[in-house]
């Protein structure tokens, strides 16, 4: 996993700690749960999903490399020795 995606997923790790504070200190358990959904999850789910793109984009190229790569090698099989 490269540094970046690590630093992503300590910066969502925070955001979800502030945000369970800040919805225990809600005055009721209504306004705790919309503001860990409308605070915390709903955005967590867009900054995952957008900073995640690089990342799935490059997994998807790298298994249609992996797929091109192996049905050549399938076609002739003593090509590698």
């Amino acid at each position: 996993m490269p540094n970046y995606n690590r630093a992503m997923y300590i910066i969502a790790i925070a955001w979800l700690y502030v945000i369970i504070l800040m919805a225990a200190t809600e005055s009721n358990l209504t306004a705790g749960i919309l503001t860990l959904v409308l605070y915390g999850v709903a955005p967590l789910a867009l900054f995952l999903w957008l900073f995640g793109t690089p990342y799935r984009r490059r997994q998807s190229a790298r298994k249609v490399v992996d797929e091109a790569v192996s049905q050549h090698n399938a076609g002739n099989p003593g090509a590698d020795e």
